[in-house]
């Protein structure tokens, strides 16, 4: 570039100082404009100089392994489109994170999974947040455009985990220069109350986005520039629907007020007595029921089970009459605790029953919930009444119930008062089938005598208990191991329940054996696992169904890794379910003794004398015995196939079990 000096000939001398001061003038008012104008984009929320209209819609992201942080979505969708705000609905699965940058404006629901993780359908998003966030490359200034906020939805029982996957996207979203409208909003799936939590949130930034205001009285001016919403795309009502069906634990149970948000209101108090809240919340009620549980006071159920129904009209007991006499339409299905310290992939229920570590709810009485479990349960018998096939034999027999299984959704020796509802029933001369799934080892030696106590061994090894039942406490390994040893101490009756699931737990035979000399049980059934239909909580399908077949090669390799000391006794291939009985005990001249004399059984409890297992055994009959013709379905009752067909996907009705 050419010195100013050799322009200067062409000018007069005296005008230099003029110029200079003409010079000095415009580049201060230049100055002046370029800093103004950045002030001004700064203070701006409407963004982006990007003409792209959609640049100007807001962002609402769901994270959710369930569906129902996807419900909140929708509902807080509707509330904005009503409102004339224009956002677009999107799963955090189907979003690119690459295109923050060019947002403006995010709402995010966030469900937080096992381990504090995201969902699988969220994972890549949380993942994608966290590197950018600590990659120096990126730097803080990368969603500088960007105003957003955070709703969780978690469970408390989980401890420090609670909501980590919401704490840790606001936190991710700061570091990366968004701003954040809010602080995060938690719900707590304990809580009672995540309904009206979210409720009071989606208002709070509805006020935010048409009034431009957050509580410290900023102005954001964000209801500038917002667009009709009225071609959002989403799934029709009718989809919605049917999604919701089954609602899960990740959403069901308390919706809570946060722990960390000073704007919530207090919690109400209806349902709670003594600072003591109702397990059963109304969205859990509502969601049991129509799975056809019969509520009982704040925290027990009881349900008519299909095997009940089945040997009502002549057609077959379950797996438990095999082996054990059960008259199965005579069997009260029912728990004091519909509780649970474990999340199991397998679970029937579909989750729809809250989780804990230690009881923290009302309690009701052992004896109103005996009284009324068997009144809610005769009533269900009684509607069986002109049913084709139902004797009045059988029908009388059915409304006063022999047996109890306490084996429904829920852990029952959480209820602190089991073993007087254990008396209750065994006055009434009514047995105990009781399930525990191994977390609570001080509950299971505190037990009186069960006519037969079951603990759930779902995996024989730490890494595959942990994926398969999905449990709360951190010791959860220890735990199950206790209660194994707690087993071994145990008089009465005792069995390990294995719930083979294909792919998952079926090849560890070595590592199942090395189990039985912990607990040293009685029995050990070894069943297939049941498809219940696909939700959101379990990816199982059809293909994880083992054949019984399959359930009886592994339990043939059991029983021979055993070397004797257990033999197959009894099969049930109607429930997919063979039966290990320990030899020296149950096995007597070459005849298995593997049902109860049950009148026995009540005759020493109420002698209150010391008796052990084999003092109430009773012979096995030979249709139940394994390798039997009959396939252990009793000839007095009369067979009946239904046909069954799978659909294309391989996720169609299952196997009875």
């Amino acid at each position: 570039m050419e010195k100013p000096e050799k322009l200067l000939p062409a000018m007069s001398l005296s005008s230099v100082p003029a110029r200079l001061t003409l010079l000095a003038l415009l580049s201060a008012t230049t100055f002046y404009c370029l800093y103004k104008s950045r002030r001004l984009r700064s203070l701006r929320i409407s963004p982006n100089p990007n003409p792209n209209p959609k640049s100007r819609r807001g962002k609402l992201l769901f994270i959710s392994e369930t569906g129902t942080s996807k419900a909140l979505a929708r509902r807080l969708l509707d509330l904005l489109n009503s409102n004339d705000l224009a956002f677009d609905l999107v799963d955090a699965k189907d979003y690119e994170p690459e295109d923050l940058p060019k947002e403006t404006l995010v709402l995010i629901v966030a469900s937080t999974w096992e381990d504090g993780k995201a969902p699988p359908t969220g994972r890549f998003f949380a993942n994608w947040l966290s590197e950018s966030a600590e990659d120096f490359r990126v730097g803080s200034l990368l969603l500088s455009e960007c105003k957003f906020a955070v709703f969780g939805v978690g469970s408390g029982a989980y401890g420090a985990s609670f909501n980590a996957v919401a704490r840790d996207v606001s936190k991710r979203m700061r570091g990366l220069g968004a701003e954040e409208m809010v602080p995060v909003w938690e719900g707590d799936v304990d809580g009672g109350n995540v309904d009206e939590l979210f409720d009071a949130w989606s208002a709070k930034m509805l006020k935010i986005l048409k009034g431009g205001v957050v509580e410290n009285g900023e102005a954001l001016g964000i209801g500038v520039g917002f667009e009709s919403d009225a071609e959002s795309e989403y799934e029709t009502d009718e989809e919605h629907s049917v999604e919701l069906e089954i609602v899960d634990l990740e959403d069901i149970a308390g919706k809570g007020p946060s722990r960390r948000s000073k704007t919530v209101a207090q919690p109400q108090t209806n349902g709670t007595s003594n600072g003591k809240k109702d397990m059963v919340t109304p969205v859990i009620r509502a969601s049991l029921e129509k799975q056809g549980y019969k509520i009982i006071g704040s925290h027990s159920g009881v349900k008519i089970c299909r095997w009940t129904k089945s040997q009502l009209r002549g057609r077959g007991g379950c797996y438990k009459h095999s082996f054990y006499g059960i008259e199965s339409h005579r069997c009260m299905e029912a728990t004091p605790s519909l509780a649970c310290a474990n999340k199991c992939v397998f679970c029937w229920r579909h989750h729809t029953n809250p989780v804990g570590k230690s009881w923290q709810w009302k309690m009701d009485d052992p004896l109103e919930i005996v009284n009324s479990a068997i009144d809610q349960h005769t009533k269900m018998i009684k509607q069986m009444k002109g049913v084709p096939g139902v004797t009045l034999e059988r029908l009388t027999e059915g409304l006063s119930p022999r047996h109890c299984a306490l084996s429904l959704v829920g852990e029952p020796i959480m209820y602190p008062e089991i073993n007087t509802l254990v008396d209750e029933l065994h006055r009434r001369r009514i047995s105990t089938f009781l399930v525990t799934n191994a977390q609570f080892p001080e509950k299971i030696k505190m037990l009186k005598p069960i006519t037969q106590l079951y603990v759930s061994v779902d995996a024989a090894t730490k890494d595959s208990l942990k994926a398969i039942d999905r449990p709360l406490f951190g010791d959860f390994w220890e735990r199950f191991l206790d209660s194994l040893k707690a087993l071994r101490d145990k008089q009465q009756r005792t069995v390990y329940r294995l719930t083979l699931v294909k792919g998952w737990n079926t090849e560890d035979v070595d590592a199942y054996f090395n189990l039985f000399s912990i607990g040293k049980p009685d029995f050990v059934e070894i069943k297939g696992v049941t498809y219940c239909g696909s939700s959101a909580t379990s990816k199982l399908t059809m293909e994880n169904v083992p054949w019984h077949s399959d359930v009886k090669v592994f339990s043939e390799a059991l029983a021979l890794r055993s070397q004797g000391e257990y033999e197959v006794a009894c099969e049930h291939v109607h429930s997919c379910c063979v039966l290990l009985a320990k030899t020296d005990k149950f096995k007597i001249n070459g005849q298995w003794f593997t049902w109860i004399d049950y009148e026995k059984f009540h005759d020493l409890v109420a002698s209150r004398k010391p008796f052990d297992g084999k003092d109430y055994m009773a012979a096995t009959p030979s249709w139940a015995v394994y390798g039997a013709e009959e396939g252990g379905f009793d000839p007095d009752q009369s067979r009946y196939k239904k046909e069954r067909h799978h659909n294309r996907s391989g996720q169609a009705t299952a196997r009875p079990g």
